[in-house]
């Protein structure tokens, strides 16, 4: 029998990185030696004190039980232990950090917590897909807010009809960006604010990658400056610092009234995470953080190997400061998703077409560089050899 699905999952489109899976699946299923640069999920092992403390933490039967919901008061306290040391934030743990499992799960929930049917919500184009896919599970309308290389991949606030701002009730923001590797700077932050301010919308910013970043950058925190706490909350967590992806530990802090009510949705929907887990995220932000500068000096190194190669094949880049991703223009004649089929069928590598961010992602693709070396410059030898020069 075929049951008639909901409305809210109708509208959903397919989630991007799953059709990518699954072109991965028939190419390998037909021999083919697939070099895939598209998911951005972090090769690095887990660092060893952390897998140590999650395994001593394993065998502590308390740990067993069930967790609470908005996670354990000492994981919290390292939270905000994390963001006084990185950003001089200061962050009340009982109230003004939750925690998550993985941000994701918190990104695709705070829109149930804020937004009702036919509420308006502001969502960068090219964006992280569940931004706008939480908010369609919501019943809610995304406006789509224009990233272009013009204005360096920010948004232009000004640009917002006034019908629009007024009705907003909640607007996403992402810097270091997934997935164009831009970053935002103290006076847009303050923009925002400002703009959140006038027409009381609710600031949700993802910092996935404040920890991924080359060159001496270090990229802010919203938190850190002034007025932001009253208007948003941001959320992170310990996958990509620490290459954690699969552990799914993650929080959100800010606004109390906010991080309060992503907590009593919580309490109605799971029953937190695995204690060992928020045990293993802890031993991350309070032990060394070699790990972390370790991580980014290959990531620095893979991405010179990816811009290098680019460019001399006829691109033009410049080198992100921050995120393992590079976000180019397709060449002349292609569209995004046809760019992409080429290069798999020519080359066997795996680049994600940029439309599947958003309509303002058409035109580009992004690479992940997440995979060794070695097969980054096999991948860029293939894409030389196979198709040769390009222009624009």
């Amino acid at each position: 029998m075929r049951f008639a699905e909901a409305d809210r999952i109708k509208n959903l489109p397919p989630y991007l990185f799953a059709r990518i899976e699954q072109v991965i699946a028939q190419k390998k299923e037909a021999g083919v030696d697939i070099i895939s640069l598209g998911i951005g999920d972090p090769d690095i092992p887990t660092p060893d004190h952390i897998i140590k403390e999650a395994q001593k933490q394993v065998a502590v039967p308390a740990n067993h039980q069930y967790p609470s919901s908005v996670g354990m008061l000492s994981y919290r306290q390292a939270v905000a232990d994390f963001y006084a040391r990185r950003f001089n934030v200061q962050l009340d743990p009982k109230t003004e950090v939750v925690a998550l499992i993985g941000s994701k799960e918190g990104i695709a929930h705070i829109s149930w917590c804020y937004l009702n049917p036919g509420d308006t919500v502001l969502v960068p184009d090219p964006g992280y897909p569940v931004y706008s896919g939480g908010a369609i599970l919501a019943g809610a309308e995304p406006y789509y807010m224009p990233l272009t290389a013009e204005r360096g991949f920010l948004p232009d606030l000004a640009a917002i009809p006034e019908e629009v701002a007024k009705k907003a009730k909640m607007m996403f923001l992402n810097y270091p960006n997934n997935p164009t590797g831009a970053v935002a700077d103290e006076a847009f932050y303050k923009e925002v604010i400002e703009f959140a301010k006038k027409y009381e919308i609710l600031v949700c910013h993802d910092n996935a990658y404040s920890e991924v970043a080359f060159d001496g950058y270090k990229p802010l925190s919203f938190m850190q400056i002034p007025g932001a706490k009253e208007v948003g909350i941001e959320f992170s967590s310990v996958s990509k610092s620490y290459n954690m992806t699969g552990w799914r530990i993650g929080w959100a802090v800010g606004n109390h009234h906010v991080v309060e009510a992503l907590g009593r949705f919580k309490t109605n929907i799971d029953s937190g995470q695995f204690q060992a887990v928020q045990y293993a995220a802890m031993a991350g932000l309070t032990g060394p953080q070699d790990a972390v500068a370790a991580n980014n000096d290959i990531y620095r190194e893979r991405r010179d190997i990816v811009v290098d190669g680019l460019n001399a094949m006829g691109w033009n880049l410049e080198k992100p400061k921050a995120t393992f991703y590079i976000w180019a223009p397709v060449p002349k004649g292609f569209t995004s998703a046809s760019f992409a089929e080429y290069v798999i069928e020519k080359a066997g590598v795996v680049i994600t077409p940029g439309n599947g961010y958003g309509e303002q992602g058409e035109g580009y693709f992004r690479i992940s560089i997440t995979i060794p070396k070695e097969r980054i410059i096999e991948a860029l030898e293939r894409m030389k050899k196979n198709i040769g020069k390009v222009e624009f």
